[in-house]
């Protein structure tokens, strides 16, 4: 069993592809309430108020939209070459790059479905202009006054056309520990969460309904409470973003969810999970039916269907 804090430490951030980027950015900005921390060319990079790094988001123009790297910071410089050792054991490979603001070199490798992961541990602490300094100096950043004003990245879902072998990929060669998975009449596991901390979860694969790879299903924000969720959605109807499903709580995990598209056509989930923590070192891993998951959601909702469907890039 991996202990709660192995050598993965937590999700850094996240890249997002857009045929939109000025609309993305303004998405982002202006409802979500994340800050502009960069620009370089035909990228934007973007931070939580409570993130401790340069940043926790990447936005770069594409011609689709869908999910550029995932990168995870690791606990130490020896946990990064332990975990590069496991992906060329398990015969992976990668290679490495420099190319980010406020992170030192990162080692640039895929899951067997095509998701780009980059690895690293070299960061620098943000430091907040004048502008954005807190009253509190336990806190990066002062809080937006602006959007949701959601606290970090919490999860990324990503879409798998075989769940079982990119799940077990992070458990075996990251080094994550499963909590919760879908498991169809068949037998095939449908879903699978993860999570690297104490955190239910901080990555999930989704069946991919197409049988493509390499796609996104969403990747998610925290909120303190879940009153913000409620506002995010008054918020969204006034400034026209579009509602897919919620507020609502899921049975899984009892995440309380809202999901809503941001202009270049990614899912983001904007969630309060803050709660539930996993802190058994030998949390059992819980499975689903079909039958249960037929129930829809935590209080009765059924899943829209689109759930099920979009995804990006899109395909035909």
């Amino acid at each position: 069993m991996t202990p709660p804090l192995g050598d993965i430490a937590h999700i850094g951030h996240a890249q997002l592809f857009s045929p939109d980027l000025d609309a993305s950015v303004a998405f982002f900005t202006d409802y979500v309430g994340l800050t502009v921390s960069g620009r370089e060319g035909d990228t934007v990079y973007l931070r939580t108020f409570d993130d401790y790094e340069h940043h926790s988001l990447v936005l770069t123009a594409r011609d689709r939209p869908g999910l550029g790297r995932l990168a995870l910071r690791t606990s130490s410089e020896e946990g990064l070459h332990r975990r590069i050792k496991a992906v060329e054991a398990a015969g992976g490979s990668g290679k490495w790059v420099e190319d980010e603001p406020g992170i030192g070199r990162l080692y640039l490798t895929t899951d067997p479905d095509g998701h780009e992961h980059a690895l690293y541990w070299e960061s620098e602490y943000y430091r907040a202009p004048d502008e954005l300094r807190p009253a509190l100096k336990n806190q990066p950043q002062a809080k937006p006054n602006r959007g949701v004003g959601v606290r970090r990245l919490d999860h990324v879902n990503f879409l798998a056309a075989d769940v079982l072998a990119n799940a077990e990929f992070q458990e075996r060669v990251l080094g994550a520990r499963p909590t919760e998975q879908i498991q169809l009449n068949s037998g095939k596991i449908a879903a699978r969460w993860l999570t690297f901390t104490d955190k239910s979860y901080d990555v999930v694969y989704t069946s991919d309904w197409t049988g493509s790879t390499g796609r996104l299903h969403h990747i998610a924000f925290a909120t303190d409470t879940r009153e913000e969720i409620l506002r995010a959605a008054d918020l969204a109807i006034d400034s026209g973003v579009f509602i897919e499903t919620g507020p609502h709580k899921h049975a899984i995990q009892q995440t309380f969810f809202l999901y809503v598209y941001e202009p270049g056509g990614n899912r983001v989930e904007l969630c309060n999970p803050l709660t539930r923590l996993v802190l058994a070192p030998d949390w059992p891993l819980i499975t689903w039916t079909e039958a249960e998951r037929a129930k829809g959601q935590a209080w009765g909702l059924k899943t829209i269907e689109s759930f099920h469907t979009h995804g990006t890039p899109p395909v035909a």
